[in-house]
């Protein structure tokens, strides 16, 4: 089974927590793929996904730029892809409920702990998971913004 893991975001916005997440993975030298329910919030994320850093850039794919397999960070709101990437971020409310390969080793949910809606999302999501007998661990950032596993 994924090993799954909820990132409650409470200091850091989703597009300062993402990226660092991102940069461990390459370093890895594993393929990522993003899963969000919104379009263009995915259209800003790959905008900044570019410009992360002023000295580089993290490399990453769209629909729009060919083929899943070309690209290390797969950014996509099709449930299709979902069991394409070794670790999967689940971002923007999407349902990991597509979640079933056991090709993808790490699934993290990111939502905003300052958005009722979302947490009430990742809670759902959290049951939903848990009855499918997937490994659940739950992380909060700490006040200086690190993460702390707390489940």
């Amino acid at each position: 089974m994924t090993d799954v893991r909820f990132y409650h975001l409470t200091k850091t916005p989703l597009g300062e927590a993402l990226p660092k997440m991102l940069e461990k993975v390459l370093e890895r030298e594993q393929k990522a793929v993003i899963f969000s329910s919104d379009e263009r919030r995915l259209g800003e994320l790959d905008q900044s996904l570019w410009n992360y850093r002023s000295e580089s850039f993290l490399p990453h794919g769209t629909k729009r730029d060919g083929s899943i397999d070309d690209h290390p960070i797969w950014l996509t709101t099709n449930p299709g892809d979902i069991d394409s990437g070794e670790v999967v971020f689940v971002i923007h409310g999407a349902s990991p409920g597509a979640l079933k390969s056991d090709t993808t080793n790490l699934c993290a949910i990111l939502f905003d702990g300052n958005n009722n809606s979302a947490v009430q999302d990742a809670r759902g999501f959290w049951k939903e998971l848990k009855a499918a007998d997937h490994e659940l661990t739950y992380w909060q950032q700490t006040e200086r913004g690190s993460w702390e596993k707390k489940a």
